[in-house]
């Protein structure tokens, strides 16, 4: 379940995302993860979400990022593919 911080972070970093960082962003790093840290502004890119949030932690160890995928609405996807009455 989601705090009011944790909320708080993630509004201020899309909105990071959205303002100042989508245009580039989805130009030269598509499908790649970014970590935002909201307090700073600063982002950090990784080929996994793993590496995203491991440079930013790197930097703000005390510091909780917004992770997102670049070009998607969501980090990850959650789900099998399975598709019932498929053999």
């Amino acid at each position: 379940m989601s705090t009011t911080q944790e909320n708080n972070i993630a509004e201020r970093a899309r909105r990071l995302y959205d303002e100042r960082l989508r245009e580039t962003l989805e130009l030269s790093s598509m499908n790649q993860f970014v970590a935002i840290e909201p307090d700073s502004g600063e982002h950090f890119l990784g080929d996994t979400l793993s590496d995203a949030a491991n440079r930013c932690r790197a930097k703000y160890p005390d510091r909780r990022p917004y992770i997102l995928r670049v070009g998607h609405k969501a980090a990850v996807h959650l789900g099998s593919g399975f598709r019932a009455g498929a053999n």
